[in-house]
């Protein structure tokens, strides 16, 4: 497959890992942030290829992962009522709520279903317009763009029976929040190459101005992690920290100024928690108010579902990359794929599934 496989290729691979073997002279902590960087990484054995002086720890960077309990109860509670189609994404289905999942409340009788586009969504809006239909609006800035489309669709065309049950997150907040951190022992960062085509990189300049250190903007093949690593660890062994693009081929300095737009008109940005981490200042994403005809939470009356995070899960943790998640005493034990205690063993980018999925299992 040309144009992927030329991204793939081993020899340069190899010659990629000899230049980071020769650049490296002392440790180093680099974190990725994306769940996609993570998967890859696993994938390919990365981890295990890398010199012993470079450890790669695993961010916050999984929509799903950080999406808190308490969207999934509201989401359950929203998908209960007989008058709602609920609709979402399929990774979003088997995360555990407080006591319940969407996979769950559709074997009890709601009427859930997979889209693979918030405009299906729209489109059943349209052909059933005695239901309230419900889309599941998570993520980082990637996908924000996209589900504030379908609601300006469905607004364009007087659909009153649609709205967005929405819970988007930010990425350079998480960042700061990680650095300020006293636990931190991250040096530098695989920024999100998927998050960074919309927004562009000079958003991560500040920070890497202020806590002094390099991030670079990296893609998801094997050769882009390799290279984006190696290019945060020639700044870390030069003492240098600035904002370098790897990921050129899809990602500008200023990111697709249309897709920032629609986010703008739809979203006002506010405090939001994440699962396992707390609430973030100015992290999030809210429906503005002359749409909250459109805010599912606000319709149906969700807003003071509050729950707490179940403590046996540490993906909190695993988040923050204090620890890897074979470091959790759940792992692979009462937390697995098939009975998952958090959204990090649940969802394609996490990284619990990740090590499970791989076998990163470093104890029966």
């Amino acid at each position: 497959m040309k144009y992927v496989d030329e991204y793939r290729d081993p020899a340069l691979a190899v010659r990629l890992l000899d230049e980071i073997r020769q650049t490296v002279t002392r440790p180093w902590v680099v974190m990725e942030i994306c769940g996609g960087h993570t998967h890859a990484i696993m994938k390919n054995g990365l981890d295990q290829l890398l010199p012993a002086q470079v450890e790669l720890v695993h961010g916050p960077g999984c929509p799903v992962c950080v999406t808190p309990v308490e969207t999934i109860d509201r989401a359950v509670a929203i998908a209960a009522r007989p008058e709602v189609i609920f609709t979402s994404f399929g990774d979003m289905l088997r995360v555990p709520g407080s006591s319940s999942s969407l996979f769950m409340a559709k074997s009890a009788g709601a009427d859930v279903r997979m889209v693979y586009s918030p405009l299906e969504a729209v489109a059943l809006a349209r052909q059933n317009p005695e239901r309230e239909v419900v889309f599941l609006a998570v993520g980082f800035e990637t996908t924000a763009p996209g589900n504030g489309m379908a609601l300006l669709q469905a607004k364009r065309e007087g659909l009153t029976n649609f709205s967005l049950l929405a819970s988007h997150v930010l990425v350079p907040p998480a960042i700061r929040a990680l650095l300020s951190s006293p636990a931190n022992r991250v040096q530098g960062y695989l920024a999100p190459g998927h998050v960074c085509t919309i927004m562009g990189w000079q958003e991560y300049v500040p920070l890497a101005e202020e806590f002094k250190v390099p991030i670079v903007v990296t893609g998801f093949e094997l050769l882009d992690i390799l290279a984006g690593l190696l290019m945060v660890l020639r700044q870390l062994e030069a003492g240098e920290h600035g904002v370098e693009n790897q990921y050129g081929r899809s990602v500008s300095r200023d990111g697709n100024p249309g897709a920032q737009r629609i986010m703008a008109e739809v979203f006002a940005v506010r405090d939001r928690p994440w699962r396992g981490i707390g609430v973030l200042p100015a992290s999030g994403l809210v429906i503005r108010e002359h749409l909250a005809a459109y805010d599912a939470e606000r319709k149906f009356a969700v807003e003071t579902i509050r729950v707490r995070e179940p403590e046996a899960c540490k993906s909190g943790s695993v988040l923050q990359g204090l620890i890897k998640p074979d470091g959790c005493p759940a792992f692979g034990r009462e937390c697995t794929p098939e009975h998952p205690l958090g959204a990090t063993m649940v969802s394609g980018e996490g990284a619990c599934a990740a090590y499970y999925k791989y076998h990163r299992i470093s104890h029966a």
